[in-house]
């Protein structure tokens, strides 16, 4: 059976797009989409959770919330003190035997979570 090969895109709607792409790259490194002939942002081969979860689940917070995005991270330590530098509210880290997790929350309050796998 042929098989997708990884995730393209992750898009949704946003109330100042612009403002919201500066905050992810500014932050977190995400480059928005590009324009021909720059590159689009790579990310690092490693493991990808695609999960549906039940339509009334609590862990995406708030009940109007459809998605959530769980970026992997090399040093979840190291960048949950660069966030915490640059403002950002970060839960405390939960660890569990598949790796340590943080959450933040964009400028829009979409919810992310951080993961280094173990």
């Amino acid at each position: 059976m042929e098989k997708v090969a990884g995730i393209g895109g992750i898009f949704f709607r946003a109330q100042d797009p612009k403002a919201l792409k500066e905050w992810y790259a500014k932050h977190l490194g995400v480059g928005p989409a590009p324009e021909c002939p720059d590159e689009p942002w790579q990310q690092d081969a490693g493991p990808t959770v695609f999960e549906a979860f039940p339509v009334k689940t609590e862990y995406f917070g708030r009940e109007a919330q459809q998605w959530m995005i769980n970026f992997r991270v090399r040093d979840l330590d190291a960048i949950v003190a660069q966030l915490r530098d640059g403002g950002i509210e970060v839960a405390d880290v939960q660890k569990y035997p598949y790796g340590s997790f943080a959450r933040i929350h964009d400028p829009e309050g979409n919810p992310i979570e951080l993961w280094q796998p173990a």
